[in-house]
């Protein structure tokens, strides 16, 4: 493995979010590990962000800024490493270009200074269950796969001590980290592209702009390389991008799953992902015998409809990482209409929701909400269906009504549909705080 000290040490790095996830405090460790000289800095406080900075006391010679940006932060640096959310258009960043610093992110360095083989996973929704569903596959045959990019905890560029002659990246990006890829002009040998759906719309001005971040997965590939298109943006992308691409084009059509195979992951969705990995696991020559073995054995990803226990004949999912309405709505279709106890809302994030108001009355029992600036639009949305529907600012207490209301044969499904602002630090706590609740559940 390589030794990355000569490449930073002595560098100085801005790095620009810290974050609470983890992949922040990975990237910073493994830099000031490196000898990189570091300014941290993040528009949270010190006291919001005590968790990550706990993670870092021993290394004494890193500068922190907390509650602000100063410019001179960006000014005489080697690199900047903006984290995925922070905006391309921030003043900042403009600083540092102006003043001819580099403006990095984890995942497209990982990429350019790895040398691997990477096979890239993005769109609205499905990609991280496809991401982690192809990195079995590839694991199942033997490869040292490397799982990376938006997973919750992972450092991409400590993932850099990881890699062999031998290795093979699997990343699932969001658009901001797409964004980095198109910053650097690079995009995975094999990208993924599963689904597109209104979302973001509090950062993006509109879907192109949102489009055409997600679209740099692909933009700059060359005629040795793949693209994978679920069926639901196929059209949309050749008609958009046709004469921007240069890969081969693979359409991964859920009507061409295989007769026989078994899969465990739930949802008609779920077909759909299963197809993308499977097309993709192909093209970088893995046999069906791996990819079908790895299939029947798969059990999902974490907080997407992830069966928690079963308390009385009541089956409890998790679907915390649902932060749209669209996503709620996968989820209702895939369980048994009318016997789900529905646990939803959150704050707002300037989504369409009128195909789900329309949806829930045919596929809910009992409907639940968290209190948020989502949940007040969605009930002014339709004040008649939704009068009688408790709000509450507490999800223990929302769970506890939901046990006591369902029977056995019910379903409770915690799919918010919204982002998690507010209430909680993001999707992750919020999910972890109802599978402790639901754990402490008397049988």
């Amino acid at each position: 493995m390589k030794n990355w000290k000569p490449f930073f040490d002595g560098k100085k790095i801005t790095v620009m979010g810290l974050g609470l996830l983890g992949r922040g405090v990975g990237d910073v460790k493994f830099l000031a590990e490196n000898g990189a000289q570091l300014t941290v800095t993040d528009l949270k406080s010190e006291a919001d962000l005590e968790s990550s900075i706990a993670e870092l006391r021993r290394f004494s010679d890193i500068a922190y800024r907390f509650g602000r940006h100063d410019e001179e932060d960006f000014q005489g640096r080697d690199y900047i490493l903006k984290a995925a959310s922070v905006p391309l258009k921030s003043p900042y960043i403009d600083t540092a270009r102006a003043s001819g610093v580099p403006v990095k992110m984890s995942a497209s360095l990982f990429a350019e200074l790895s040398g691997i083989p990477m096979m890239g996973v993005t769109g609205t929704r499905g990609k991280s269950t496809v991401t982690h569903l192809l990195h079995a596959m590839l694991k199942e045959a033997g490869h040292d796969a490397i799982l990376g990019g938006n997973v919750r905890g992972v450092s991409n560029l400590a993932l850099l001590n990881k890699v062999t002659d031998d290795s093979v990246a699997v990343f699932e990006l969001d658009s901001w980290q797409c964004q980095g890829f198109g910053e650097e002009k690079i995009s995975p040998h094999i990208a993924v592209f599963t689904t597109l759906y209104p979302d973001h719309l509090n950062y993006y001005k509109n879907m192109d702009e949102y489009l055409e971040d997600k679209a740099q997965i692909f933009l700059h590939q060359n005629e040795n390389d793949f693209l994978i298109l679920g069926l639901p943006v196929a059209n949309l992308i050749r008609e958009k991008y046709g004469d921007r691409i240069r890969s081969k084009i693979i359409v991964a059509d859920p009507g061409d799953y295989p007769s026989g195979w078994n899969i465990r992951i739930v949802g008609t969705h779920n077909l759909l992902n299963a197809v993308c990995a499977i097309e993709a696991a192909r093209a970088f020559g893995v046999s069906d015998t791996y990819i079908k073995h790895a299939l029947a054995e798969f059990p999902g990803v974490p907080g997407r409809l992830e069966l928690l226990r079963e308390v009385r004949g009541v089956k409890i999912y998790n679907d915390t990482t649902s932060t749209t309405p669209i996503a709620t709505l996968a989820a209702l279709h895939s369980l048994p209409g009318l016997r789900v106890v529905l646990i939803a809302g959150g704050a707002d994030k300037g989504l369409d929701m009128s195909e789900l108001v329309e949806a829930l009355p045919a596929y809910v029992k009992k409907l639940i909400f968290l209190k948020g600036s989502g949940t007040e639009r969605l009930i002014a949305a339709n004040p008649q269906l939704f009068e009688s529907v408790p709000v509450y600012d507490s999800l223990s207490d929302a769970l506890t009504d939901a046990v006591h209301t369902s029977q056995a044969g019910d379903i409770i499904l915690f799919s918010p549909g919204f982002s998690s602002s507010g209430m909680f630090k993001n999707q992750f706590d919020r999910g972890d705080q109802f599978k402790d609740f639901v754990e402490a559940l008397p049988q």
